[in-house]
């Protein structure tokens, strides 16, 4: 047997053994894949194919077309978990992402029909935890050169020996991205439990606004975020935070984008927070508490 004809009979049985554990949302409209989590019921797939679904249809590698319930999901990460009455699923082998490197070939696994599909690619970037423009948190960025096929929603990302390195969603951006393995171990319990995930949040609008120039030398910078509105009887309101306020820091961090706010929040749920902000040109600090949602 040629080199040739061992890499390709070794990229064959990676397919196999990676498709096993990716299935097929069944809908009324467009394709999306599913992936198993856990040989014990629980799938993952993208919460932006089910269209507010509550329930689906989902068609596993050995033919069997189970009703599954939609348990959790996170806009924050376009994660979705289902849950089908079954605890003999072809659960696959999942592996962390800590060793992969640009360069690595990887699959791209998902199944839009009856049988499993993949496309050879190359991993073009590696990095560090990002946040999602939603607000949600993944534990590090994995891109794949080539975009997401049509359908591969929900599908998985895999090594060449089958083991797979995290869930395909086309709802992370241009191209698709990758909910790799560690973000999915940290959230798929959680969703499964309690349906979403818990994000401290205050209950404030803000924009961005800019430090009074005879104030940026005690501030310390010169954006900040001013408070546009307030929820009544919210965190915020409740903690005596005012309209017009201009925050610059949460517990030490900077605010300077609506996004920073979200971001700093996001692990602090029911939780005391220390906010430095300028107050008719008066520094201040107060302690809020977060609420959950």
């Amino acid at each position: 047997m040629s080199v040739f004809e061992q890499v390709s009979e070794s990229m064959a049985e990676a397919v196999a053994r990676g498709g096993a554990g990716v299935a097929r949302v069944e809908g009324r409209c467009s394709a999306a894949s599913a992936t198993v989590f856990s040989a014990d019921g629980l799938l993952v797939t993208a919460a932006h194919a089910l269209e507010g679904r509550e329930g689906v249809d989902v068609t596993l590698a050995d033919g069997r077309t189970l009703a599954a319930k939609v348990v959790g999901h996170d806009r924050g990460t376009d994660l979705a978990v289902l849950k089908v009455d079954a605890t003999d699923l072809a659960a696959p082998e999942w592996r962390d992402t800590a060793g992969v490197k640009v360069g690595h070939l990887v699959l791209t696994l998902g199944r839009p029909g009856r049988s499993a599909r993949a496309t050879l690619g190359m991993l073009s970037a590696v990095g560090e935890a990002y946040r999602t423009m939603a607000g949600g948190t993944i534990d590090r960025y994995l891109e794949v050169d080539g975009s997401l096929p049509r359908g591969f929603s929900g599908g998985a990302l895999a090594d060449t020996s089958g083991r797979l390195l995290g869930m395909n969603t086309a709802g992370l951006g241009r191209g698709g991205g990758t909910i790799p393995t560690e973000t999915l171990r940290r959230l798929v319990p959680e969703l499964a439990a309690h349906g979403k995930v818990g994000r401290g949040y205050l209950g404030v609008e803000v924009v961005p606004g800019r430090v009074a120039e005879s104030l940026v030398e005690g501030a310390g910078q010169r954006r900040g975020l001013l408070v546009a509105a307030l929820e009544p009887g919210g965190p915020a309101e409740a903690g005596g935070l005012l309209l017009g306020d201009l925050l610059l820091a949460v517990d030490g961090q900077r605010v300077e984008r609506p996004g920073d706010l979200v971001a700093v929040l996001a692990g602090r749920v029911r939780a005391a927070v220390t906010v430095r902000l300028i107050r008719a040109n008066e520094p201040k600090e107060l302690v809020l508490t977060t609420g959950a949602r």
